[in-house]
């Protein structure tokens, strides 16, 4: 579109409104808000920023307590700590009411599971039962956290047909609710100890069948890609692990606080990292612009439990 010969007015307009002008979009930019886009890239965003506030919190408060020791402060707790802690209950309260969309993921996959071929019998059946532990995961933690906010009643009276003359009443404790959401949760961490097993098995088989034909140099970073995501995946369940145990145990395994939150946060930092790269546009030299297609949001497979 041409414009008039611009006056002095249009100029300093110009500088003003279009100061952006002057500014090229960064690839960076662009990917940032490709991968936030998606429930996967906002939801472990929220998480590193959530663990990170509460790995804070102590500290916070220690440092006021050593000022108060020393005369430098009247009180021995931080009220910026306070304010971290309320931030970090928003989010995490935020994050679980978002996970309502998560089931349908599940869904999807154990659909997409029985419509493709997997390597093997025995990786199709771990990944089978790890879907069913999630149906009981995502329905008891919706109920708790429902009938935490009260949404739900605690107690609700059932009436059954006219032939039968016994009501029955239905108890909702959220806390019991939570306690086997996470055991449901443990589960599917517990079998992706033999799903990451048999991955290496066959990342191995695959690197001694290309080694025999002569390595590619394409085949070899296809390689160390997979490679590294193998190993990102197991630090992730390795991370999980305890906070698995911790949670099903009624939170007793665990004394520190910072320990859960540290354990939280390096789950958040590789995951966000994952999927990271996986929605980064593969390298076309001739293309200035993404396809709509390159565009599509990459959704992880990537689930946890959050206290």
């Amino acid at each position: 579109m041409s414009y008039a010969k611009p006056t002095a007015i249009d100029k300093a307009t110009d500088a003003v409104l279009g100061c952006f002008s002057n500014v090229s979009l960064p690839e960076s930019l662009d990917h940032l808000v490709r991968y936030l886009g998606t429930w996967s890239g906002s939801d472990k965003l929220f998480a590193i920023v959530e663990y990170t506030l509460k790995l804070l919190v102590p500290i916070l408060h220690k440092r006021a307590q050593i000022q108060k020791n020393a005369g430098l402060r009247k009180l021995g707790t931080s009220s910026t700590a306070a304010r971290f802690s309320k931030l970090a209950g928003s989010i995490s309260n935020s994050r679980t009411l978002w996970r309502f969309w998560g089931l349908l993921t599940i869904i999807r996959w154990m659909i997409s599971l029985e419509h493709n071929p997997q390597p093997t019998r025995r990786l199709l059946n771990i990944e089978r039962l790890q879907g069913w532990s999630m149906f009981g995961y995502y329905p008891l933690e919706h109920l708790s956290y429902l009938a935490s906010a009260d949404v739900l009643p605690s107690r609700s009276t059932i009436d059954f047909p006219p032939f039968v003359t016994k009501k029955r009443t239905v108890e909702l404790n959220a806390g019991k609710l939570s306690l086997w959401s996470v055991r449901c949760w443990a589960v599917y961490v517990v079998l992706q100890f033999a799903h990451l097993h048999e991955d290496r098995k066959l990342l191995q088989a695959k690197y001694r069948t290309i080694l025999k034909a002569g390595m590619k140099p394409a085949e070899k970073q296809e390689m160390q890609k997979r490679w590294r995501a193998y190993w990102s995946d197991l630090v992730v369940n390795m991370a999980n692990f305890p906070l698995a145990l911790h949670w099903s145990t009624g939170s007793r395994l665990i004394k520190q606080d910072y320990i859960v939150a540290l354990l939280n946060l390096v789950v958040a930092v590789i995951s966000f990292r994952n999927g990271w790269e996986a929605t980064a546009l593969p390298a076309t030299p001739l293309a200035a612009e993404p396809t709509d297609d390159s565009m599509e949001p990459v959704i992880e497979n990537v689930t946890g439990y959050e206290s």
